[in-house]
């Protein structure tokens, strides 16, 4: 197959060879103009005598895919994703070798079809010496990133292919690939540079996790936020403290030029402090960025240092294939998900004018792919709100998946979150299981409660939103998902993150808008809302008297719309057919009693807790009852004096609700497995049934 060529494309030879013995060329680079004169005076080429593409032979092509095993391990999913975020079926995605030969690339069929007499296939040879100037062979000789547009091609037969491309380095900093995109496109491609720089940067990363897996991974930058991010510094250091590799953000912070200034040198040579002392505070600080400082300086630096990583962590094996082609008209997907039917659903019509204002804003926000944060007391209906926003967005033909970060214990997040592999736990999770954020994959992921993630597991799902992919638990396999994101909390993050007990960079990364949803009491459609609540919960016949009306009206409803359904469904239940009646709403006369003193309780004596819990009342002394906590056994460990003050205000609690630990929980408002959480770590053990 030969291309056709544009008009003009015949007189390039002659302009090829004018601008070399001028040196002068005011479209082409004087990178580019060095690499024609390059091919004219050295390799003695000619721009209109194109040599027959140079194709190794299958078993010279496995034999350098072995020796580049671990860098095409590293760089195929990023390539996928990479060709994903194109979006240009005309294109391709390249990986050459450091002699220019290709060993891996992504492509639709078609395009590799057509470009592969051309050479632009796994086994073709790009070097400078046998392609000319060329996006891959001049990235090579020039040791930089480069984009060879059309003209800029040295023979005639590539100008109508545009090609940019950026060196891969290795741990050692000497270039291991070269990461190319090629394609028809007759766009500038400034943007594919920067690209192309992250995406190279992330295998950079990769390998050194690969050929270092048994060193400790050490993530640093100026700013908290950037570090597990693209632009950290990260170091493998040995067990003796020395560093055994560096990426290239990593030698840009420090100053230094290539990594031989840094390789074998201690920690203790680069900041003020040891790896065993970094190992510790960021395991004490649930590997949140620690401060330390530059040895000899005032630069101040944030770190986390782990101990090595577990191969779990790891990229996947290499399959066979040299070339992945992918559809023209599909997004490509390393796992292809195959949607479940849907039933059709009416997005809910809010008829209060902040909830609605807030709800068009949210529908065209995630349209373009930005997160959204919902605030809001609980039983608000962040839930109902963000189902809603997925009904009407363009994921709606997707799986809405909620998850409640509070309701799960700890230990079960993780797998809730990003699955696991049959056999990967004991007990009766052998079965193994798709992680919530696969189950979303084409759709929404809905993160309630979003607070009570673990400090640890917020750095992971921040590298799951970074990098969109995600690795099970007990898998190598690395999927790549796309997903609208939703969280909800009613904490106030930013508070949170102030205190340390939330990631500022998560923070960041969930806020693309924030938006608090009005309270029930707050709302300007609350009789329509009691109205419908009360038709779903009790009937169609369902109706109130017009006291009732007004106590439903008048309550100031601390648990919201939640409140509101178990209030109804009691009040429809009691009345049995008949209209509802104030004597229907006992809860309500018996709360409205209760609640200034309540309300006194919590205002004028706050007891700050650590962990997940932001206040706790402090209990008046009640006879029995204060006696019986007083009578429980004291801790088996010594409890600094706000804990030991902790401890007794809950077991006053705890007796005053007859160890109800529901009824605890909803009146600290926190949920059920936080409580149980601080209950544990205050050495509280829970031996009255509930």
């Amino acid at each position: 197959m030969t291309l056709v060529l544009r008009t003009g494309d015949d007189r390039h030879a002659e302009h090829v060879m004018d601008v070399v013995r001028s040196g002068v060329h005011e479209s082409a680079s004087d990178v580019v103009t060095q690499s024609w004169s390059r091919c004219l005076n050295e390799y003695r080429l000619h721009p209109d005598k194109a040599r027959e593409p140079a194709v190794i032979s299958r078993a010279a092509l496995e034999e350098r895919r072995e020796r580049q095993a671990d860098v095409i391990d590293c760089a195929r999913y990023e390539m996928t994703t990479l060709y994903q975020q194109l979006a240009d079926a005309d294109s391709a995605v390249v990986l050459t070798d450091i002699d220019g030969v290709i060993v891996h690339m992504v492509s639709s069929t078609e395009f590799a079809a057509e470009m592969g007499p051309l050479g632009l296939r796994p086994g073709g040879m790009w070097s400078e010496t046998e392609a000319g100037t060329n996006g891959m062979g001049t990235c090579l000789a020039a040791a930089a990133p480069i984009s060879v547009r059309r003209e800029d091609h040295f023979f005639t037969h590539f100008t109508q292919l545009t090609c940019s491309a950026v060196p891969v380095f290795d741990p050692s900093g000497h270039i291991a690939a070269v990461l190319d995109v090629s394609s028809r496109s007759s766009m500038m491609q400034q943007h594919l540079l920067v690209l192309l720089g992250m995406t190279a940067r992330m295998i950079e990363n990769r390998l050194i996790d690969r050929r270092f897996r048994n060193a400790h991974p050490l993530h640093f930058h100026s700013r908290p936020e950037f570090v597990y991010t693209l632009h950290e510094g990260k170091l493998a250091v040995g067990d003796d403290g020395r560093i055994l590799a560096a990426n290239r953000s990593a030698l840009f912070q420090l100053g230094l030029q290539s990594v031989d200034e840094i390789r074998s040198r201690h920690i203790e040579d680069l900041f003020q402090t040891s790896l065993e002392d970094m190992l510790r505070r960021s395991t004490q600080s649930s590997f949140h960025p620690i401060v330390t400082f530059r040895a000899n300086a005032a630069l101040r630096f944030f770190a986390v240092a782990r101990r090595p990583a577990t191969e779990s962590d790891l990229p996947s094996p290499t399959p066979s294939s040299a070339v992945a082609t992918l559809p023209t008209t599909t997004v490509p997907r390393l796992a292809p998900r195959t949607p479940l039917p849907r039933p059709a659903t009416q997005v809910p019509t809010f008829k209060d004018a902040r909830l609605a204002a807030h709800f068009e804003t949210a529908r065209r926000v995630i349209a373009r792919q930005t997160p959204v944060l919902l605030c809001g007391e609980t039983g608000a209906g962040k839930e109902v709100f963000a189902r809603a926003v997925h009904d009407a967005s363009p994921h709606a033909g997707g799986a809405f998946v909620a998850i409640n970060c509070a309701s799960l214990p700890e230990t079960l997040i993780e797998s809730e979150l990003f699955g696991y592999r049959a056999g990967a736990f004991t007990g009766a999770q052998r079965t193994g299981r798709r992680g919530k954020i696969l189950q979303a994959d084409g759709g929404t992921l809905f993160l309630d409660e979003i607070a009570d993630m673990p400090l640890d597991l917020q750095a992971r799902l921040l590298r799951v939103l970074d990098e969109r992919q995600v690795t099970p638990l007990g898998t190598e396999e690395t999927h790549a998902v796309d997903f609208q994101l939703i969280s909800a909390s009613h904490q106030r993050l930013p508070e949170l993150v102030r205190e340390g007990r939330f990631r500022e960079d998560l923070y960041y990364r969930l806020s693309g808008i924030e938006l608090l949803l009005p309270a029930l009491r707050e709302r300007s459609d609350r009789r329509e809302l009691i109205r419908g609540v009360l038709e779903a919960e009790g009937g169609r016949g369902s109706t109130l008297s017009a006291e009732a009306e007004r106590m439903l009206m008048d309550y100031a409803w601390p648990g919201n719309i939640r409140q509101l359904r178990h209030v109804l469904r009691t009040a429809a239940a009691l009345a049995d057919g008949d209209t509802i009646a104030s004597v229907h709403l006992p809860s309500l006369q018996d709360s409205a009693a209760v609640a200034p003193t309540m309300h006194a309780a919590v205002s004028t004596a706050p007891l700050a807790l650590t962990s997940h819990v932001a206040t706790m009342p402090a209990v008046p002394p009640a006879g029995p009852a204060t006696h019986a906590a007083a009578d429980h056994p004291p801790p088996p460990f010594k409890l600094n004096p706000i804990q030991a003050n902790e401890r007794q205000v809950l077991l006053q609690m705890l007796e005053q609700h007859r160890w109800n630990v529901s009824n605890v929980a909803k009146v600290l408002d926190v949920s059920r497995n936080t409580l149980y959480r601080k209950l544990h770590k205050l050495h509280i053990e829970i031996s009255h049934p509930e």
